[in-house]
């Protein structure tokens, strides 16, 4: 799989992760958990890393948690989560048990989730990564009306990381959010890269594009993630699932040829 840089230290990271919003929320239904380790093996032996969660996900934390410690492949890991609520005292007693949950002794992506208080966050935040106990500070959001609040906090603070959504259905970060995250040399996270699913509902009985194999797309799915990789400023897409299988696909996606903006001309834009 492809790398990109992290860039306020040059640290690579491979461009497609995982996301567990929904697929990783099952709670105590362990006949569920097999498929959601299968997933995670999937995405190491495709060369990702990034898994992302969230206490606002429901039991996701302690799923994964639970599912990395017996994997063989833990150490590749690169654990990002959030802090989602209001007050100091309030956020390091969430983030505690965000460790707790997810049995890390430290959490490579600390996100501040969908901007809540993150005045009070952010010096919490570099407080932990001076400690070691975080690697990198962020900030997060998934809905186009929020642009503008993001855009004034990614010039507010140095963040590493900012997560925001993009895809063919919602492109609008390109726009202003992604030139900044450049300028600004933020890492970006990209989350709903499929349009919150609704994208590949409406293209599941469309043929592929003769042009998608000389991309190296077997898959839709893929033609979207790469979509969304044709920007230079995307660092890692982090798209959700819960199938084994679409994950493997979605790791490919991170390999091979990733043409530019430019390659995107409107016919190549399924209308859905």
């Amino acid at each position: 799989m492809l790398t990109r840089t992290i860039p306020s230290d040059g640290t690579p990271l491979p461009v497609i992760g995982c996301g567990t919003w929904l697929g990783f929320d099952i709670g105590q239904r362990p006949a569920e958990r097999p498929a959601r380790a299968e997933v995670l093996e999937a995405l190491f032996a495709g060369g990702g890393r990034v898994v992302d969660s969230s206490p606002m996900y429901g039991s996701a934390e302690e799923v994964v948690g639970s599912l990395l410690e017996t994997n063989p492949a833990r150490s590749q890991a690169f654990i990002a989560t959030k802090v989602w609520t209001t007050g100091r005292e309030a956020g390091i007693a969430q983030m505690e048990r965000s460790i707790r949950l997810l049995r890390a002794s430290r959490i490579d992506l600390m996100q501040v989730h969908n901007l809540v208080d993150w005045r009070t966050h952010l010096e919490t935040l570099r407080e932990w990564k001076a400690q070691g106990r975080i690697g990198y500070i962020g900030i997060s959001h998934y809905t186009e009306s929020a642009y503008p609040e993001l855009e004034q906090v990614m010039h507010a603070a140095p963040w590493d990381f900012v997560q925001f959504n993009y895809s063919m259905a919602h492109p609008g970060a390109a726009q202003r959010l992604l030139p900044l995250a450049a300028e600004r040399g933020i890492a970006v996270l990209i989350n709903l890269p499929f349009g919150g699913g609704k994208m590949l509902k409406s293209l599941r009985e469309k043929p592929l594009p003769g042009w998608a194999a000389g991309i190296g797309c077997t898959t839709w799915s893929q033609v979207l993630l790469k979509f969304v990789l044709a920007q230079p400023a995307v660092t890692c897409v982090i798209p959700g699932t819960s199938d084994p299988g679409h994950m493997r696909l979605n790791a490919l996606a991170g390999e091979g040829v990733i043409p530019g903006p430019e390659f995107w001309t409107p016919d190549k834009l399924p209308v859905v």
